[in-house]
């Protein structure tokens, strides 16, 4: 298949990534959905671009791999940092622990393993592995930030590697790749993938998680919904494009699974962005409304689990 086509150009000091086609399927039938503000680290205005074609919705004009650490750089970026200051992250915190163990009971009932050999990339301040690690599993962790390394290494003597590793995993090594809101991360996603089916076993299992651009709360807050977190967010995915991106590199996908939680912490955090005044109250009543709505229908839910095999 024809690459994509993409531009790097310089805006000042920055060099920023324009795709001309959908870095999916390749449409030229892309066209500029809402602009969003980078309400976390800048300020600054970035453009979500969405694919009449196939549906992807992703950034356009986003800083290149060289230069988009800077938008990561904050004592409060959570997944980096542990920071629990605040009722927002008081409460990311409360959902991480509750779902932590959720999410390893739900590796070893995919896999029917006990201590299998596992890869979590992104690994954040890992806490995920270390909890696989207590299970006895054989954990490999991968994270690129050198910061939430070191923290992992301090505070919890664990060493997690650079995403350099990744290339020194051998072939059909691994049973499971984990990736907890990482994917929309991915700045070259087609080349991930083609990582994940070349270091997992015939028989493994990618379990990937990122938020649903077309969940109640998405649709609720529209450009101000906090999972589109420009310009870390690179991709919006929705069920339909990240099938349609495991399928182009191999893989079928087998399940799906809602993140009941991470509606709350969204909507609170985009009622925050709004500036809505008692905006925890608000986020947590649309947060249950999401909630109640993922239950009849699982589209509604603000982030999904999505379990991937090679095909057969």
């Amino acid at each position: 298949m024809e690459e994509c086509a993409l531009t790097k150009r310089k805006t000042g000091t920055m060099t920023v990534i324009s795709y001309n086609k959908c870095p999916l399927c390749n449409s030229n039938a892309i066209r500029k959905r809402f602009a969003c503000i980078d309400e976390f680290a800048t300020g600054e205005s970035f453009d979500v671009y969405e694919c009449a074609g196939c549906g992807l919705a992703f950034t356009q004009n986003i800083p290149d791999e060289k230069e988009i650490d800077r938008y990561y750089e904050s004592p409060t970026y959570i997944s980096h940092s542990n920071t629990s200051k605040g009722i927002v992250n008081s409460t990311y915190h409360l959902v991480r622990k509750l779902m932590l163990r959720n999410k390893a009971r739900l590796v070893e009932r995919l896999t029917l393993l006990k201590n299998g050999k596992i890869l979590d990339y992104g690994a954040g301040t890992g806490h995920f592995a270390r909890v696989m690690a207590s299970k006895g599993w054989d954990v490999t962790a991968i994270e690129k930030n050198s910061r939430a390394r070191e923290l992992a290494l301090s505070e919890f003597g664990f060493r997690m590697l650079p995403v350099e590793a990744l290339a020194d995993i051998k072939e059909r090594e691994l049973d499971v790749v984990t990736m907890w809101h990482v994917m929309e991360h991915i700045q070259e996603p087609d080349k991930m993938w083609e990582q994940l089916y070349r270091i997992l076993d015939d028989t493994g299992i990618a379990v990937i998680a990122v938020p649903n651009s077309i969940s109640y709360d998405a649709q609720r807050y529209r450009e101000h919904w906090a999972a589109y977190d420009v310009p870390r967010h690179l991709w919006h995915f929705t069920p339909s494009t990240i099938m349609q991106w495991g399928e182009k590199h191999g893989f079928v996908l087998e399940r799906q699974y809602t993140m009941p939680f991470d509606g709350f912490y969204i909507s609170m955090l985009s009622e925050q962005y709004k500036g809505s005044r008692l905006h925890t109250i608000k986020g947590f009543w649309n947060g249950f409304k999401g909630w109640i709505a993922q239950w009849k229908r699982r589209s509604a839910s603000s982030s999904i689990i999505y379990v991937f095999r090679k095909k057969r």
